[in-house]
């Protein structure tokens, strides 16, 4: 999977994303992460990439002839990279003469990110962000490339930086080969709207507190009962809110809500 990030920091989502699990990742070959210069497309001498927005206010607005030649560059990219791997007889006709790719522009303005969308976004070949700064990005540009507008909460940050790489990592997570445990993608918090049940580790005992002795046992079965129990007894006290749309058996609904 190819990870397009247009930053004007590209140092930042370099550093971040070369290390741990994703770092392994992209050497073992199941990702790439291509930090993009918005600076490298701008056509002023200055580098400058910002200016007053009209109508007065505070703050300068990043212009739009940079953020889209910078994304024109990454898309003419992806259509060299098709047209190698022989796939573009199975991509959709557009406006570029194929089907350009999903583009995301990180801002507090839009729908929450959420486990659900990192899986969906997972299915992509290529996922291209755009990280903005000052006030924001020409209206006029983002009406051009973007197809998905995503919050990662409600408030505000210096750049979409930080907000693109959360969504890299927790979209990479979802690509197969990246865990080395492939399980693991599915039995931690948010799947099924729950979270995560406790976990525990040697030794047995540890300042008086010790392991649950269920999960001594050897009984496989009452092991994932415990912990499905406790799964939903988290998620009840922790975040209530999403006991109401998790995935319950009647008989679990009856007992916990």
């Amino acid at each position: 999977m190819h990870f397009y990030i247009l930053t004007l920091f590209p140092e930042m989502i370099e550093q971040a994303l070369s290390t741990s699990i994703i770092g392994r990742a992209v050497q073992k070959g199941y990702l790439k992460i291509h930090a993009v210069n918005i600076r490298d497309y701008t056509t002023d001498k200055h580098k400058k990439v910002d200016d007053y927005p009209y109508g007065g206010g505070a703050g300068m607005l990043m212009q739009a002839q940079p953020v889209y030649d910078a994304w024109r560059s990454v898309c003419a990219q992806i259509k060299d990279r098709k047209i190698q791997n022989s796939s573009m007889a199975n991509s959709r006709e557009g406006g570029l003469g194929w089907s350009r790719p999903r583009t995301i522009y990180l801002t507090p303005q839009a729908p929450v990110f959420t486990q659900g969308m990192a899986k969906e976004l997972a299915l992509e070949e290529e996922l291209v962000f755009l990280c903005g700064h000052y006030e924001g990005v020409d209206e006029r540009v983002l009406e051009e490339i973007v197809t998905d507008y995503v919050s990662i909460g409600d408030y505000v940050l210096t750049g979409g930086e930080l907000p693109a790489m959360v969504m890299a990592d927790a979209v990479a997570r979802m690509v197969p080969g990246v865990l080395a445990n492939e399980q693991s993608g599915s039995t931690e918090s948010l799947e099924g709207g729950l979270l995560e049940y406790p976990q525990y580790s040697r030794p047995e005992e540890w300042n008086g507190k010790k392991v649950p002795p269920v999960l001594l046992s050897g009984n496989h079965a009452k092991v994932e009962q415990w912990r499905r129990e406790q799964s939903i007894l988290r998620t009840k006290e922790r975040r209530p809110d999403l006991l109401a749309q998790a995935e319950l058996t009647d008989k679990e609904r009856e007992t916990y809500l």
